[in-house]
């Protein structure tokens, strides 16, 4: 009777985590439903812009193959690049699953789990593009990682890479907006179909 409850309570317990699974794939595949005016969802983009164009958000999204340091977007020391992950040098190997100042080691470099750059082919460029601009990059699949609006909001919204602009250790500044703000205001945009501003 004892192995048989055991047996009875993994199974359930695997059959759980399989329909939190496969609800977290669905919400992030279903269709927006588009139920905000145009006008607003371009106001919100404004907000979502300042946000992705702050260092760091922007500092993994320059032009061109090197990421950026500090709040003075500088080119990453020891000239880190695209090239240096291609040759071995993953961005993992310094940048752990923490910031450097919650493992003892103050003014350290900052951490994440999965830290990397975006893949070359969709490098996601958000230094120095228009409002506008970088509005129709973010939702052109082909340039965004074939990604839908859906998909990019439950990516703002849960990414760990993301979420770490909100804690980014040291003494990095922080986005323009909280990330429930901008959470808020992303979803606006999607909503609205993804409206640009002019």
């Amino acid at each position: 009777m004892g192995r048989t409850m055991k047996r009875r309570e993994r199974i359930l317990v695997l059959a759980l985590f399989g329909v939190a699974a496969v609800a977290a794939v669905v919400s992030a595949e279903e269709p927006v439903e588009t139920s905000v005016a145009p006008d607003a969802g371009a106001t919100a983009f404004v907000d979502v812009a300042r946000v992705l164009q702050s260092p760091r958000c922007m500092n993994c999204h320059p032009v061109g193959d090197r990421p950026l340091q500090t709040d003075e977007n500088r080119p990453h020391r020891m000239n880190v690049s695209r090239a240096s992950e291609a040759a071995g040098l993953d961005c993992a190997t310094c940048h752990r699953e923490k910031n450097s100042e919650e493992l003892g080691i103050p003014g350290g470099p900052p951490g994440a789990p999965n830290w990397h750059l975006p893949p070359a082919d969709t490098p996601m460029v958000f230094q120095g593009l228009t409002p506008a601009a970088l509005c129709e990059q973010l939702k052109d699949p082909a340039r965004n990682g074939n990604k839908t609006l859906a998909e990019l909001l439950h990516h703002v919204t849960e990414d760990s890479l993301v979420l770490w602009g909100w804690n980014p250790g040291g003494n990095r500044t922080k986005p323009p907006l909280t990330h429930a703000e901008f959470v808020e205001r992303f979803s606006l945009w999607v909503r609205s179909g993804g409206a640009c501003p002019p």
